[in-house]
């Protein structure tokens, strides 16, 4: 049986999905829930609360895989990681986008997300992590930029979405694998350790 928790995701997975977070309204995603507003407050708290948790419950991501330091290939990790990443910036692009063409809620939504400890910049610690702890087990080279390899990594993700987005629109299919593995290759291939 699906719990209220679960039909509130659900519901606002769909909302968020076509309207996008500046558009939908918790009032419209209670109604559809069938649910009062109190109640969807009683299990999200806030508007941003109930945003993360469908970007982490419904919407495929980084965060959502296990990758381990010294343990596979570090390119296949990576490729993973670039893949779940790739996925979730498409499908959350038609959720956030609207963000960006209003400073005053935009403004209002990073001081909230930064009050959740979350936000776009979690992207690339995550890969940043990864990458530092591959090179500490020397699997990467000593001089390695960890940062900088996270930031063109996410960076690329984030252009190759949106212009899956732009082209295709929110029904465009996710990036294929390979895809995910040429920029995985571009940046891994100067980390490498020589020799």
């Amino acid at each position: 049986m699906t719990t209220t928790r679960e039909r509130i995701l659900d519901a606002a997975a769909d909302i968020l999905r076509t309207r996008g977070v500046v558009q939908a309204t918790t009032k419209e995603i209670a109604q559809v829930t069938g649910v009062s507003e109190p109640t969807l407050y009683k299990y999200f708290g806030d508007k941003e609360r109930l945003l993360l948790a469908v970007l982490r419950e419904r919407v495929p991501g980084p965060s959502r895989l296990t990758v381990r330091p010294g343990e596979g290939t570090v390119a296949a990790n990576l490729t993973e990681l670039t893949r779940a990443t790739l996925d979730f910036y498409q499908r959350s692009l038609p959720m956030l986008g609207a963000l960006f063409a209003d400073p005053r809620r935009m403004a209002a939504h990073r001081e909230a997300m930064g009050r959740h400890g979350a936000g776009p910049d979690k992207a690339a610690d995550g890969f940043a992590g990864y990458l530092r702890a591959e090179r500490d087990l020397g699997r990467l080279a000593p001089g390695a930029d960890p940062d900088a390899a996270a930031a063109l990594l996410v960076g690329g993700c984030f252009h190759e979405a949106f212009l899956r987005y732009y082209a295709h629109g929110p029904d465009a299919e996710p990036a294929p694998r390979d895809r995910a593995e040429a920029l995985t290759l571009a940046v891994l291939q100067p980390l490498l350790p020589t020799g």
